[in-house]
């Protein structure tokens, strides 16, 4: 069962190496019919580490997401919240949708 959240554990350990607040990072996993999404919060100093120049962080964790994805075929997608998405001082929101999402929206631009 470990196998499934390998990439959960993937991403956080990424993340938690290139943040200055590697504590408030955190990960939460989801599936459903579309595969498997991940949703990061991390704390708003760090949010440019991980979008990056143009993206280019972001986008580099989303291809390594989907490869290690493919190692259990399944589809991983990355979704990075933005602060003001986020409810009681950092915690996930389950009810959060993609309204402005700022980060992701710029993304999908870029083909991400």
């Amino acid at each position: 069962m470990a196998e499934q959240h390998e990439d959960k554990e993937f991403l956080q350990y990424v993340v938690e190496h290139i943040v200055d607040y590697p504590d408030e990072v955190q990960v939460t996993r989801s599936v459903d019919e579309m595969g498997v999404l991940m949703t990061l919060d991390v704390h708003e100093d760090d949010m440019g580490k991980v979008i990056g120049r143009n993206g280019n962080t972001a986008k580099a964790l989303r291809t390594l997401l989907r490869t290690v994805g493919m190692k259990n075929d399944a589809r991983v997608n990355l979704k990075i919240r933005e602060p003001e998405e986020r409810e009681d001082n950092g915690a996930p929101s389950p009810e959060s949708g993609d309204e402005g999402n700022d980060a992701d929206d710029a993304m999908d631009e870029l083909g991400a």
